[in-house]
């Protein structure tokens, strides 16, 4: 006999009658930042290619190209493997790779998508023209400048040019342009401040792709930027190619900054859980904690309640393994027994890592399920 849990929700079922914690998407705020990203890049001709590190989910990945994307973009190797598996003909890995480990999934991969990936070492390019040449195959490489985060990535133009000799050298390997990506502005608060540092990033792209262009080297792609500063990067006339992934969901983080250009997202992506204990004045303790959010940029920023009550309002102070505390505003000595068995939604603080615990998404519409989409590329860190 083969014992398993039963499922978490079944198309169909209401909102409160799906089991907790699980991971929900709000399909109508979803579907209206899957559009408002598609319809900004193509109307500053920019190509769009998600980063599905966001979602994790081969099933998200097809809507995001069958609304334009030309592909998507994957942080680890292994991750791509489900994308590929469900069809993703473009994929490329915008992170540096070593070992014999990562070569051979990188040429098994290359025998049935375009694949392309990130060097910043000659060392990398003579290995990967080595097993890319081996194995039959040919991969698209495009060397990583540092334009700014000083993590990965060249950082001079001599540098960069003995990138590209060694790949030229290699018949495997193709010259496909670079990545210029810098994280650590992402989440810059203020929108004038971040926007000053876009440009900088832009800047030291637009100064690589120069030297490139004296040496008679034509660089087809510039990729980078993200959710952040994907409106700077549009406009730069530097980047023809955008990495954005969380504007599907939105999370706590990006929710606190200033979006003060033309772009608005709403969050689509909520935990729900079950209030199950309340017997402090003042408190109740709700089914999700460290084990189903990530708190790596803070706690649920808001509580939003299933019912139709909104008192007492509840702010989530704290997180345990598997324990939630909540705590009412401005009513520290009322009885909130009358809370446990409701339902609350809570906002991740990061999507990102708040996904890699589910193995599924709950999509609703209203307060009904519309459809469950497994979160297949869940836990693939190599």
């Amino acid at each position: 006999m083969t014992l398993a849990p039963p499922p978490a929700a079944r198309v169909g079922d209401t909102l409160a009658s799906v089991a907790t914690p699980s991971l929900m998407i709000d399909l109508d705020a979803f579907d209206a930042n899957l559009a408002a990203m598609s319809a900004f890049a193509a109307k500053h001709g920019v190509a769009l290619r998600p980063h599905a590190k966001a979602h994790k989910s081969s099933a998200i990945a097809k809507r995001q190209v069958e609304a334009g994307a030309v592909g998507v973009c994957c942080q680890k190797l292994s991750e791509a493997y489900p994308f590929a598996a469900a069809g993703i003909a473009s994929i490329h890995v915008s992170n540096e790779f070593v070992g014999a480990d990562k070569l051979a999934m990188a040429v098994e991969l290359a025998s049935h998508v375009r694949l392309s990936v990130c060097v910043d070492a000659l060392p990398q390019v003579q290995a990967l023209g080595e097993a890319a040449q081996h194995a039959g195959v040919t991969i698209d490489v495009l060397p990583e400048v540092d334009a700014g985060q000083h993590r990965c990535g060249v950082t001079s133009e001599d540098a960069l040019l003995a990138l590209v000799d060694g790949i030229a050298a290699k018949s495997a390997l193709r010259f496909a342009g670079i990545q210029a990506y810098h994280g650590g502005i992402q989440h810059v608060a203020d929108w004038n401040a971040r926007k000053r540092e876009a440009g900088r990033a832009a800047d030291i792209a637009a100064r690589y792709v120069r030297a490139l262009d004296a040496r008679g080297v034509r660089c087809g792609i510039v990729t980078g930027g993200g959710t952040g500063t994907v409106e700077f990067d549009a406009t730069s006339g530097v980047f023809t190619e955008l990495q954005p992934g969380s504007y599907l969901f939105m999370d706590g983080d990006y929710g606190g900054i200033d979006w003060g250009g033309e772009l608005r997202w709403s969050h689509s992506l909520f935990v729900l859980s079950t209030i199950m204990s309340a017997t402090r004045p003042g408190m109740a303790v709700c089914d999700v904690g460290l084990k189903g959010l990530a708190v790596d940029s803070g706690l649920p920023r808001s509580v939003h309640r299933l019912d139709a009550h909104t008192e007492p309002a509840l702010t989530y102070i704290s997180a345990n393994d598997e324990h939630g505390m909540l705590q009412a505003q401005d009513a520290p000595d009322d009885d909130c027994s009358d809370l446990v068995g409701k339902r609350v939604l809570l906002p991740p603080g990061h999507c990102d890592p708040t996904v890699n615990l589910y193995d599924e998404y709950v999509c609703y519409r209203g307060e009904r399920v519309t459809d469950v989409w497994p979160i297949d590329a869940r836990g693939l860190s190599r």
